[in-house]
């Protein structure tokens, strides 16, 4: 069998051995150590074949987190559909109890801030920047002013002559 994989191999290029596919679409294949036909040494790769192919449609999570953890070598084997469903349920599980906690969490500063054991944050609204040397002014002095090194000198306007 080797033989004629070899012979595929030189004649039409790599064989690869399509491994699974995912919710999404994605196609995963392994193609195994072999010898190119100069008689180099070729590692063993992983690779998927995305179901959307263009880069710009790529996004964060369009790869399961177990199938990725198999290309990257993180584990040997790559995943079976009952874990993929045990794995996909736990998260959902997850995601469940944090917004229960987060709702429980609001609840009770809503509470406390009521009763006044806790104060309520201030939102305060700052112009500018805290190192301007006009930060938290309203209007511009026409005195001069200086912090450390940086004078500034008062605003002036021109007197009416009448």
């Amino acid at each position: 069998m080797s033989k004629i994989a070899g012979l595929l191999r030189r004649t039409f290029g790599v064989v690869r051995q399509h491994v699974g596919t995912d919710h999404l679409g994605n196609k995963y294949y392994f193609i195994p150590e072999q010898k190119s036909w100069t008689g180099r040494h070729i590692r063993a790769k992983r690779m998927v074949e995305a179901a959307n192919p263009a880069e710009h449609e790529y996004m964060e999570g369009s790869i399961p987190m177990e199938w990725e953890a198999w290309i990257r070598g993180r584990r040997k084997e790559p995943p079976s559909i009952e874990e993929l469903m045990v794995n996909e349920s736990q998260r959902e599980q997850i995601k469940l109890k944090a917004m229960e906690v987060e709702e429980k969490d609001l609840a009770l500063q809503a509470k406390e801030y009521n009763e006044g054991l806790v104060a309520t944050p201030a939102r305060t609204v700052a112009k500018g920047h805290a190192a301007a040397t006009v930060f938290g002014k309203e209007e511009f002095s026409e005195e001069p002013s200086s912090t450390a090194n940086k004078f500034q000198p008062g605003s002036w306007m021109p007197t009416s002559k009448k």
